[in-house]
């Protein structure tokens, strides 16, 4: 995830006063996509989860697969 400014193939989306751009390629094939602000004892930040497979073994928890 990365602040960015929309470009001509972003979506956006605005929900809660929060914009999120993605692209629309990108949107057709992950969707539906959830974003989630959690807290636990490993700190804080926003979740991510949608239908999208990942290419690696490390299921839909890995921010580097």
């Amino acid at each position: 995830m990365a602040l960015d400014e929309p470009k001509d193939d972003d979506e956006i989306i605005k929900e809660n006063k929060i914009n999120y751009l993605i692209n629309k390629e990108l949107l057709e094939k992950a969707k539906p996509i959830s974003v989630d602000f959690v807290e636990s004892a490993m700190g804080s930040g926003f979740s991510l989860s949608s239908s999208l497979k990942t290419g690696g073994g490390c299921g839909n928890s890995c921010s580097t697969c």
